[in-house]
């Protein structure tokens, strides 16, 4: 790291703190961020998980540091831990952009060649991949999870039940529910492709929301947020570990979903693929997010709903 030297001609910056440039750096790049859920999100998993790093100058911290703040949750929540990694990277490699540290300093966080060589390998782990629950054990988590009366639990329910990603179940207002038409209208803003997505609603999915309605909801009005500010993805997380299913992430169950439909249905793979809002390159297949498509989706989520409440029993299994 190079020393920082103040003259009388010239004013060089102090060099910052890492709490201090962590936050100056998600200020300056958040409201490029399609999920406004990210900004809370990548508050919170710094100031719990990497405190100890919080005073520290950022020429000053060291790969010690790094694996100190790592080591405690390298195999005991993977997901998190890699997040936490990845963005304590992207936040000292700012500090080198803006001239903080000279351009030969090596980033202390990188993994590849690096940190990957000092921890053990994460079992379990597929990159690329979230780790998910095997549908034909899907309705007795569902079962355990209705147990549950934490609202974190009810915002899971309502994911799962809709496939949906969890930033979308997160960001979801009262305005985007039809409650005539049992539709819920997701916002290009908030969605992957940038395109408003139809999600038609269950019977199940309809009562989660039932039980969660004001008297007189405001339309701006976030379903499951906390006095008035969007949920963090962790408050889902943290449910799983508690429930002893720490082992599995809440964007794997449209994993779940996927592999239930796939197998278990007759549905065409085009009516799957529109119910995961996955993007479609392909014009005629574009067409099934429009119109009786949506019926058609309607069908396979009431069906999904069935198989998560084990209406049919044994024979809802197939192979």
């Amino acid at each position: 790291p190079r020393t920082v030297i103040m003259t009388q001609a010239a004013s060089v910056p102090v060099v910052p703190a890492f709490a201090a440039f962590a936050e100056e750096y998600i200020a300056s790049v958040e409201s490029g961020w399609k999920n406004p859920t990210h900004r809370q999100q990548w508050r919170q998993s710094l100031r719990d998980h990497a405190a100890l790093l919080s005073d520290k100058i950022v020429t000053e911290i060291s790969t010690n540091d790094l694996l100190k703040v790592l080591q405690p949750i390298w195999l005991t929540k993977p997901e998190t831990a890699g997040r936490v990694r990845g963005r304590i990277e992207r936040i000292l490699d700012a500090a080198k952009a803006r001239g903080f540290v000279d351009r030969d300093w090596a980033n202390p966080a990188r993994l590849r060649g690096h940190l990957d060589f000092l921890l053990p390998k994460q079992r379990g782990m597929v990159r690329g991949h979230h780790a998910a629950l095997p549908y034909k054990e899907a309705s007795q988590f569902m079962e355990a999870l209705r147990q549950r009366r934490a609202p974190a639990a009810r915002c899971l329910e309502f994911t799962i039940l809709t496939a949906a990603r969890s930033g979308e179940a997160l960001g979801a207002r009262w305005g985007e529910i039809d409650f005539d038409e049992s539709l819920w209208r997701v916002p290009g803003r908030r969605m992957k492709a940038g395109v408003e997505h139809l999600v038609p609603l269950s019977e199940a999915a309809i009562g989660v929301l039932a039980s969660l309605r004001p008297d007189e909801p405001k339309p701006d009005r976030l379903i499951f947020g906390i006095q008035g500010a969007a949920r963090s993805n962790m408050a889902m997380a943290m449910l799983l570990r508690r429930m002893g299913y720490g082992h599995i992430t809440t964007h794997g169950f449209r994993s779940t979903f996927r592999d239930w439909a796939g197998d278990c249905t007759t549905y065409p793979r085009e009516i799957i693929e529109a119910a995961l809002a996955h993007t479609i390159q392909n014009k005629a297949e574009k067409a099934y997010r429009r119109g009786t498509a949506v019926e058609r989706r309607r069908a396979l989520m009431e069906e999904w709903s069935v198989y998560l409440h084990n209406k049919l029993g044994s024979g809802a299994e197939v192979g």
